[in-house]
């Protein structure tokens, strides 16, 4: 879907900090999806994720003072600040996901964790590229569609591995450790979901 900004300068610092965010949120999700291949020797994964998160919140910052001081913007407020904290969210996720592990110290992951997070790889991407289209005027449904379509592949997953964790007999407490890793995994999709679904509404509003 092709959108309009008639009236709208060119000159729009928003998509830089939005830009800089998913890329934070795309290398994030890639070091997720390794350390995850490689419990239970992953720290120093979660350690440059934390980083991620960090680098994502002072970026989240920058665009709502920004919005705070800006009279004219690339679109409406409340759209503005629904992208930015919308992209949070799928960082909190990833970097919440890499806490797990070690919270729990976990020894192993589900083999459908490894499926999730390379979902959630792929989600990323693709919500990255919404963003640069949404910033260059491109049509944004394909990738809103690809992202939907993978959240849906995510919630496959997920009941799979649930449903393999009940059958599978072991420890109640490392049913609940698995189980609440594959929850985040599941839910970073969610998240990126929630992104295209604001992306889409933007295109809708200016189409």
């Amino acid at each position: 879907m092709a959108f309009r900004f008639s009236l709208i300068p060119r000159e729009e610092p928003f998509f830089e900090l939005y830009r800089a965010t998913t890329n934070q949120i795309r290398a994030a999700a890639l070091e997720l999806e390794a350390m995850i291949a490689e419990v239970p020797d992953g720290s120093t994964r979660a350690k440059t994720i934390r980083d991620a998160e960090h680098q994502c919140d002072t970026l989240t910052h920058d665009t709502i003072q920004r919005l705070h001081r800006t009279f004219i913007t690339p679109f409406d407020r409340e759209d503005l600040y629904a992208l930015a904290t919308s992209l949070d969210d799928v960082m909190d996720a990833i970097d919440h996901a890499a806490a797990l592990i070690g919270m729990y110290r976990m020894q192993s992951v589900p083999p459908r964790a490894r499926d999730l997070a390379h979902l959630v790889s792929l989600a990323t991407d693709r919500m990255h590229a919404a963003v640069e289209a949404l910033a260059t005027r491109k049509p944004v449904q394909p990738h809103a569609v690809e992202i939907n379509r993978l959240e849906n592949e995510a919630d496959r997953h997920y009941y799979e591995a649930v449903q393999a964790l009940v059958d599978s007999g072991v420890d109640a407490l490392d049913v609940m450790k698995a189980k609440d890793l594959l929850d985040e995994l599941e839910r970073v999709t969610d998240c990126c979901e929630d992104v295209a679904n604001v992306i889409e509404g933007v295109v809708i509003k200016h189409g």
